[in-house]
C-alpha cells in the first residue's frame, strides 16, 4: 500500500480494515484532490475555478436508509422511531467488513479533519472516502488543522464513505442498497451506496447531537450564527430553504457558521469550518456573499451549465432542485476568527409558510417560544420534491428533527433553560408568502426580511406598537423601518379576508394536530401557546 500526502505518525489503516488498499491518498491539498477529481473523469471546473460533479442516483440525504447501532450504550438513550432506526450490531461489524472488502485494491482518500471550534470540545475525525471529491467536501466543512497537528493526529471517530458499495438488503439489514449506520459505540459512520455528500456531514451533526446535550449538557443546534460590530449573537434556526445561510451572511455582521452549533455556558461555537448553501435560483445581487464564496476551492454539485460555456446556470433544476455549494468559510470575508460568539441576544426561528398565514415576523414570549420550536414549522411548495403539487406542511421538531437522536423535549428543555437565563428576544420570522398562499400570493421581498432583522437586532423594535394575531397569538409590530405597514399583518394583505381567516384556521389545526406527541411532559405554558382553532371557520 502506497502512502501518499502528510501520514501522521500515529496513522494505521489495518486498524480500521483498510490494511490492503491500494493507494492511501493522505489529507492531499484541495488543489490536489481537484486534480484527481478531473483526472478520474469525477468532476470539470467552472468558469469560477469551483469544481463541479455529479453525485450520481442520491442529489439529497436518505432519511429512511439512516440507522443508529442499538446497544448498550443507545438502547435506553436514544429517541428511537422513524426517524432513529434500530441497526443490529452484529450486522454493523458484517456490513463494515463487506465495505472495507470491498476497498480492497482500490484507491482511497483520507482526511484528518475535527469539529467544534471551541477547543474544549473539539472532536477529531478521520474521513476515509472512495471518491477525491467526497474527500475535499469533508476538508472544506470540517474544521482544518493546522500542519504541525496533523503529524500527532489521533482521531475520535471514524467515517468511511464508500459510494461505489452497493447493499444487499437481505444480506446486510439495510433498507436498499444505501446506507449511512452509526455506531457511537465504535465511533464510526459507515456510508454507501450514495454519492451525496451531505450524509457526511449530518452523520457527524447527529453524532453531535447526541454527545454535547447527553454527556456535556452543551445544547446542539441546527442553526445559522452570526455577530454584530457591538459584539451580539445572533441565531437562526430554519429548515432547508428557509434562508437560513443567506440571511445569516450579512455583510454587516461577521459569520460564525451558517448550519451547525453548539451552546455552551458561555459561547455559541460552529461546528463545522465551511458552509453548504443552496444554489437554485443564486445570484450576484441577491447572495452577494455565497456568490462571491464558489471559486476555486469550492464544490458545486450537480448544477447545469449556460449553452457551450462553463458557466453555471443556477436555474437550472433539470438534475434537482437541491443543487449545492460547498466551501470554507473563509472563502467570505467577514467571519469570526476562531468561530465563536457569546451568549445570544436574540434568536430568529425561520419558516417559509407557503399558505400566506404568519407574519412576516413577530416577537415570542417565552412560552410561545418553546411551542414553535418544538413545532419546527416550514412548508414544502411544488417542485421542491417529487410528488409534492400543492404547499404541504411540514413540522420537524427542534427544527432538526432527521438529525436528533435524542428525544426533541430534551433539547426544546436546554434552549428554555437558556433563553431564561440570559434574557434572550426571540422571533418568528416568515420568509414565505403574502397576500394569499403559493399561487396566489407571493413570496415576501429578501430586502424586507433582511429590513425587519436589521430592526430587530438594532433594537428599532423595541418601541413600536404591536398587535396580536387572531388565531396563532403572535405579537406583531406595526411599523418597521424601510417595510411598507401593510405587509406586517398577514390578513392586511389578502383581498378576500374570509379566505384568509380559513386558511389560518386549517393552518392552526395542523399545528395543534402535530402538537399532540408533544404534550406529554409539556408544560400548561406552552400548550396554552398554542393557536386558537375555531370551529365555526
Amino acid at each position: 500500500m502506497d502512502q501518499l500526502g502528510l501520514v501522521p505518525k500515529t496513522a494505521n489503516l489495518k486498524e480500521l480494515g483498510l490494511g490492503n488498499v491500494d493507494t492511501a491518498y493522505w489529507n492531499l491539498t484541495p488543489a490536489d484532490l481537484t486534480e484527481e477529481t478531473i483526472a478520474r473523469g469525477q468532476g470539470v471546473l467552472s468558469d469560477s475555478g469551483a469544481l463541479v460533479v455529479l453525485t450520481g442516483e442520491f442529489t439529497g440525504r436518505s432519511p429512511q436508509d439512516r440507522f443508529i447501532v442499538c446497544d448498550d450504550k443507545t438502547e435506553d438513550a436514544v429517541w428511537w422511531g422513524d426517524i432513529n432506526k434500530k441497526f443490529d450490531a452484529d450486522k454493523f461489524d458484517k456490513l463494515y467488513n463487506r465495505v472495507t472488502a470491498y476497498l480492497t485494491n482500490r484507491d482511497v482518500f483520507v482526511r484528518d479533519n475535527y469539529a467544534c471550534a471551541d477547543d474544549a470540545h473539539r472532536l477529531n475525525i478521520r474521513v476515509v472516502t472512495e471518491f477525491p471529491w467526497s474527500n475535499m467536501f469533508a476538508n472544506n466543512m470540517f474544521l482544518r488543522p493546522e500542519r504541525s497537528e496533523l503529524e500527532n493526529f489521533n482521531p475520535d471517530w471514524h467515517i468511511v464513505c464508500a459510494p461505489g458499495f452497493m447493499a444487499d438488503p437481505e444480506l446486510d439489514g439495510t433498507r436498499q442498497h444505501n446506507f449511512a449506520v452509526i455506531n457511537f459505540s465504535k465511533k464510526t459512520i459507515l456510508i454507501g451506496g450514495t454519492g451525496y455528500t451531505g450524509e457526511i456531514k449530518k452523520g457527524i451533526f447527529s453524532v453531535l447531537n447526541f454527545i454535547l446535550p447527553h454527556e456535556k449538557n452543551i445544547l446542539s443546534m441546527h442553526c445559522s450564527a452570526n455577530v454584530g460590530e457591538s459584539g451580539d449573537t445572533a441565531v437562526f434556526f430554519g429548515l432547508s430553504g428557509t434562508g437560513k445561510t443567506t440571511l445569516s451572511s450579512d455583510p454587516n455582521r461577521r459569520l460564525i457558521g451558517d448550519d451547525e452549533h453548539g451552546w455552551s455556558d458561555d459561547s455559541v461555537f460552529n461546528f463545522e469550518g465551511g458552509c453548504y448553501a443552496k444554489t437554485i435560483d443564486l445570484s450576484a445581487e441577491k447572495e452577494p456573499q455565497i456568490y462571491k464564496a464558489i471559486k476555486f476551492g469550492a464544490i458545486l454539485e450537480n448544477i447545469g451549465f449556460e449553452d457551450g460555456t462553463s458557466t453555471p446556470d443556477y436555474t437550472d433544476s433539470s438534475v434537482t432542485q437541491n443543487t449545492r455549494v460547498s466551501y470554507p468559510i473563509h472563502h467570505i470575508d467577514n467571519i469570526m476568527e476562531p468561530s465563536k460568539g457569546g451568549n445570544p441576544k436574540n434568536i430568529f426561528f425561520l419558516t417559509a409558510d407557503a399558505f400566506g398565514v404568519l407574519p412576516p415576523i413577530s416577537k415570542l414570549t417565552s412560552a410561545q417560544a418553546m411551542y414553535h420550536f418544538i413545532s419546527g414549522y416550514t412548508a414544502k411548495v411544488a417542485g421542491t420534491e417529487a410528488g409534492i403539487n400543492e404547499p404541504q406542511t411540514a413540522f420537524s421538531a427542534c427544527f432538526g428533527a432527521p438529525f436528533l437522536p435524542l428525544h426533541p423535549v430534551k433539547y426544546a428543555e436546554m434552549l428554555g433553560e437558556k433563553m431564561h437565563k440570559h434574557n434572550v428576544n426571540v422571533w418568528l420570522v416568515n420568509t414565505g408568502w403574502s397576500g394569499g398562499a403559493y399561487g396566489t400570493g407571493s413570496r415576501i421581498k429578501l430586502k424586507y426580511t433582511r429590513a425587519m432583522i436589521t430592526a430587530a437586532l438594532t433594537g428599532a423594535l423595541d418601541s413600536v406598537e404591536y398587535n396580536t394575531h387572531d388565531v396563532f397569538g403572535l405579537n406583531m409590530p406595526t411599523s418597521c423601518p424601510d417595510v411598507p405597514n401593510e405587509i406586517l399583518s398577514p390578513k392586511n394583505t389578502w383581498d378576500n379576508k374570509t379566505a384568509y381567516d380559513k386558511k389560518a384556521n386549517d393552518l392552526a389545526k395542523e399545528f395543534v394536530n402535530n402538537f399532540k406527541q408533544f404534550e406529554e411532559g409539556s408544560s400548561e405554558a406552552i400548550l396554552n401557546a398554542a393557536p386558537k382553532v375555531s370551529i365555526e371557520a
